[in-house]
């Protein structure tokens, strides 16, 4: 069945879109049967532009141009980072100071393939943080990024010692399990496997804004946190204390 995006934002130019976690931002060439967003998308329009992507197990919103002229602008304000792209992250820990700024080059890890590292030899990346929210032994935090580095927002915020949940590659973990959060009293069922509050990375791209390609007004859209992210927040209020 053919997946229909939820439209955070539209006119005739550009459509701003609620990616959800699991889903391909652009075809796969290699898996032609994997849905994509730029695919449902352009069911219903006809044609669409890809401006930029998000990884496949980040949620959030995204932006799509509707025209090649469109495409083009947008395009350039990404290149001369005039969009702003701010990002909640679930991470370990309460980072501390609770805000500033992470500048710190991103390469690719000589020793393992697909992971990104701090490397001095890397591409320049700047990361401000602000903690949203602290709970016992996580917090939430907004992650503007000023660059647009491969896997930026994890690996800076690894490098500082607070790893996203649920984030194999850079964390300690796989997923997020009550257990973790209700450290006391907590029972799971007898016949049945403990199953996780998360079990994808926590990162969502929040909010984005940018001038409009053909007003210049300056547009910004928010995506509320998924069903997901929601119920691990709501569980870590809940056993703040």
């Amino acid at each position: 069945m053919l997946y229909t995006p939820e439209i955070l934002y539209q006119d005739e130019y550009l459509v701003v879109a609620a990616k959800p976690s699991g889903l391909l931002t652009i075809p796969d060439r290699f898996d032609t049967v994997k849905q994509s967003l730029q695919g449902a998308l352009a069911a219903l329009f006809p044609r669409v532009w890809t401006v930029h992507r998000l990884d496949r197990e980040t949620s959030g919103a995204i932006l799509f141009a509707l025209d090649e002229a469109s495409h083009r602008s947008l395009s350039l304000q990404f290149e001369k980072r005039g969009v702003e792209k701010i990002y909640l992250a679930l991470v370990e820990g309460v980072p501390l100071p609770e805000s500033g700024i992470i500048d710190q080059p991103i390469g690719p890890h000589p020793g393992k393939p697909g992971q990104m590292t701090i490397l001095r030899k890397g591409k320049s990346a700047l990361t401000e943080y602000k903690v949203q929210e602290a709970f016992r032994g996580y917090s939430l935090v907004e992650a503007n990024i000023h660059t647009g580095r491969t896997h930026q927002v994890r690996v800076h915020l690894a490098s500082i010692g607070h790893p996203l949940v649920a984030d194999p590659l850079y964390g300690r973990s796989e997923a997020l399990f009550l257990s973790q959060i209700k450290s006391r009293g907590f029972k799971a069922g007898k016949l049945h496997e403990e199953q996780p509050l998360l079990h994808r990375t926590a990162l969502h791209a929040w909010r984005v804004a940018f001038d409009h390609p053909h007003t210049g007004e300056r547009v910004t859209v928010e995506a509320p946190l998924p069903k997901d992210l929601r119920a691990a927040v709501n569980q870590l209020r809940k056993w703040r204390q």
